[in-house]
């Protein structure tokens, strides 16, 4: 049996809701898991890691990801673009280049830059799976995270139609038939998924999108082979006003209805984005527990709005972050996601709108409600020990009355003391153990000069 003590911290958010959310003390850590929080004193020989001088949050979790996107930051040809054109001429126009190379410097990128923000856990929503590859992607994936230590959940993706534009000079996206998609999301799962509490790899069910992916006729049957595996669904939905436009100019109702119509809703589904839902809507949403990865700097980088987060967060919704693909999010990190979250709703809704602590529960307690891990997302005894331990030593953190808020609402990079992820220490000092940072720059910069050309 191993233990570890953390204290001397300034205080802790537990990612509980109300006065549940600050405590202070030390926290034990036994064999992976919370044993103790309080005012502990430390056994004889225990291990103990000084936290003076930080704050202590939950491990931050994201809900939605494109981790191949790592290689295609600030493409000029889709900069300033909305989203159609921008998918045309970003990841619709480079995907037949991420190979086996490509996407294995992308992963590692995109994981990097979440352990380096206080990130235990993500979901990877990966939907390109093509007949020409020589490799596995999820093979990939999971082997990159597997090396890093972190939390995967793997949203097996894919298409059974493909989406047109207007253009034929590059490979369209591919496709498969249902069957086979089902099929290999099942085999993913048996080599992959482990749904016990200190799970390092999960797998979900994520076709691209119900609205231009998958034929009408296919959707009960993909919710049913989901639940039949006991996997999770996740898909995009109302990311811009054309999915609502589509749907009721083709289903003669709003997506979420549609959606409704065809069983895709309940606690065991979330979507990515869901930007411009109506109120009825969001109250569909909120009571069958359906849960939102809200994107708040992909969607604005885009233009594609704001989602009503808040408002469903008040219904008792199931609301959690994302940090949604690099490519339309170049800082693709959980605490640049934090800040800009809080500051968009307020700018848009009002200084009532979002507290920091708002958004500390949707980063952290929320995304584990959204991804069904109820033993993350919040600290407290028998919880795994996803513990992110954050230095306030940079000069924008000076002069703070409220230290326990600094990390979200003072921005700039993290400055990670310790992450931990089932009480192993993954982040140290803001370095990752055994990650050649310099030979990723170089490798990430080989891929991107061959993208280019």
């Amino acid at each position: 049996m191993t233990t570890m003590l953390i204290e001397n911290a300034a205080g802790i958010f537990t990612g509980r809701p109300g006065d549940a959310m600050r405590t202070t003390g030390a926290i034990r850590i036994r064999d992976g898991v919370i044993a103790e929080m309080g005012a502990l004193h430390a056994e004889p020989d225990e291990p103990r890691l000084d936290a003076t001088g930080c704050v202590i949050y939950p491990g931050l979790v994201s809900t939605h990801h494109h981790m191949f996107q790592s290689v295609l930051k600030g493409v000029r040809a889709g900069i300033n673009l909305p989203l159609a054109g921008w998918l045309r001429s970003v990841p619709y126009r480079h995907w037949s280049g991420i190979d086996e190379e490509a996407l294995a410097v992308a992963a590692r990128i995109a994981l990097a830059e979440l352990l380096l923000s206080g990130t235990t856990t993500v979901a990877d929503h990966h939907y390109l799976f093509s007949d020409s590859y020589r490799f596995d992607p999820a093979q990939v994936i999971f082997d990159i995270a597997r090396s890093l230590g972190i939390r995967l959940v793997f949203c097996r993706g894919g298409a059974t139609i493909g989406r047109n534009f207007d253009t034929d000079e590059f490979p369209p996206m591919p496709v498969q038939s249902l069957d086979r998609m089902l099929q290999s999301v099942e085999a993913c799962a048996q080599r992959f998924h482990d749904a016990s509490p200190g799970s390092l790899t999960r797998v979900a069910v994520a076709p691209t999108t119900p609205t231009w992916s998958l034929d009408p006729g296919e959707l009960r049957e993909v919710i049913a082979a989901a639940r039949r595996m006991k996997l999770r669904l996740h898909s995009h939905l109302s990311e811009t006003a054309d999915y609502v436009e589509f749907c009721l100019s083709v289903h003669g109702t709003r997506p979420v209805h549609w959606l409704a119509e065809h069983d895709w809703l309940g606690d065991d589904v979330w979507f990515a984005h869901l930007v411009h839902l109506d109120a009825e809507e969001v109250g569909i949403l909120a009571s069958t527990g359906t849960g939102m990865a809200h994107c708040p700097q992909s969607n604005c980088r885009l233009g594609s709005g704001i989602a009503p987060a808040d408002a469903m967060a008040r219904l008792g919704g199931a609301v959690s972050l994302g940090v949604d693909g690099a490519a339309s999010n170049e800082s693709a990190d959980m605490l640049s996601e934090m800040h800009s979250c809080w500051h968009t709703h307020r700018a848009l809704k009002g200084a009532h709108a979002l507290t920091a602590e708002d958004v500390v529960h949707w980063a952290t307690a929320g995304g584990a409600r959204v991804l069904g891990m109820p033993s993350i997302g919040t600290l407290a005894p028998g919880q795994q020990a996803d513990i992110a331990i954050f230095k306030l030593d940079q000069p924008r953190h000076f002069g703070m009355h409220d230290p326990m808020i600094a990390p979200v609402t003072c921005a700039g990079s993290a400055d990670i003391r310790y992450l931990l992820i089932g009480g192993r220490i993954v982040v140290e000092n803001g370095a990752i153990p055994g990650l050649d940072m310099q030979k990723l720059k170089a490798d990430a910069a080989r891929v991107v000069t061959r993208l280019a050309a």
